[in-house]
């Protein structure tokens, strides 16, 4: 469910992980997004993640809904908004993907990450590739092979959550008062870019953001 605060403009969402992949799933994120996207006030987008699909989660699964999912994933991850998730309990399956799309991770003490299994083995979705991207082959290949789970400590030190806490208002309350959506984009754009470009292709957007920033700066 979708819940708004209109005072400051923040959207909330509760995705429950445990159910199967569903073209709802899909609506319900790409719904998210719409909603982000027509609000212009500053805020954070908060989804609170749990859950871990049932042992047939894939049975009948057709390839076609795998990859509505992925982008419905992909678009939540770069909303022109600060994106933030708050997992708890077992997180697998739809709920870690949406956790590792999520710019700032809150994760109760007692989460658990792993992958969902199917097909004798871990699920070889999205979540594959922006475990390795994020915390390195090494750190996460007994979660990728054997499907160990990730405990909140562990997830912690290899910074795939940016935070361990029993009661994540306070950060949620504070990310609140975070920049507004076009320049939390620009920012994040450079970061995925820093892994891939020279400092010599990269210098060019770099300029080119502190110079709307000095723009913005003087208006104000």
């Amino acid at each position: 469910m979708v819940t708004r605060n209109e005072s400051k403009g923040e959207l909330v969402l509760r995705f429950d992980g445990s159910r199967p992949l569903s073209a709802a799933a899909v609506e319900e994120i790409g719904g998210l997004c719409d909603r982000a996207e027509d609000q212009r006030e500053p805020g954070p987008v908060a989804i609170h993640v749990t859950g871990a699909p049932p042992a047939d989660w894939a049975k009948g699964l057709a390839v076609g809904l795998v990859s509505k999912w992925e982008r419905a994933v992909r678009r939540f991850e770069r909303l022109g908004r600060l994106t933030v998730a708050v997992a708890s309990g077992e997180c697998a399956g739809m709920a870690l993907d949406l956790l590792l799309a999520a710019d700032i991770r809150i994760a109760d003490p007692g989460t658990r990450l792993r992958l969902a299994w199917a097909g004798g083995g871990a699920w070889p979705g999205m979540s594959v590739y922006r475990l390795t991207q994020q915390a390195g082959a090494a750190a996460i290949r007994r979660a990728v092979l054997v499907g160990t789970p990730i405990e909140a400590d562990r997830a912690l030190a290899l910074d795939l959550i940016d935070e361990v806490s029993d009661d994540p208002a306070k950060t949620l309350a504070e990310l609140a008062r975070v920049t507004d959506g076009p320049e939390t984009a620009i920012r994040r754009q450079l970061i995925f870019e820093a892994g891939s470009t020279t400092f010599e292709e990269a210098l060019g957007s770099h300029l080119a953001a502190a110079d709307r920033a000095l723009r913005r700066e003087a208006k104000s």
